[in-house]
């Protein structure tokens, strides 16, 4: 019976592969487990100039956006003003005074 024999070698090779699959994915998760954590997953570092405000102003609300921060600052005259910074160089962007009207 030619057909079972062939199908007897089919079922030992089919087992060796699943094997040598099996440890080149146990090689594969060891390997990445005792390299630790990744050098992009930690925060990059900001060392930035510090932002000036006008004395008395105080931040209400931050934001966060694609690169971006935004401060909503109220002045010491009462007026708001939202302020965009850039995240990785700490550069301000620009301010955008808000008004009330009537």
């Amino acid at each position: 019976m030619p057909s079972l024999r062939a199908l007897k070698i089919l079922v030992v090779v089919m087992g060796i592969m699943l094997v040598v699959g099996l440890a080149a994915l146990v090689a594969v998760i060891a390997g990445r487990v005792s390299r630790g954590p990744s050098a992009i997953s930690g925060p990059r570092p900001v060392a930035a100039a510090p932002l000036d405000l006008p004395p008395g102003a105080r931040i209400e609300t931050i934001g966060v956006g694609a690169e971006r921060l935004v401060l909503a600052v109220v002045l010491p005259d009462g007026d708001r003003e939202l302020v965009i910074v850039d995240i990785t160089s700490g550069r301000r962007l620009g301010s955008i005074p808000l008004r009330v009207t009537q």
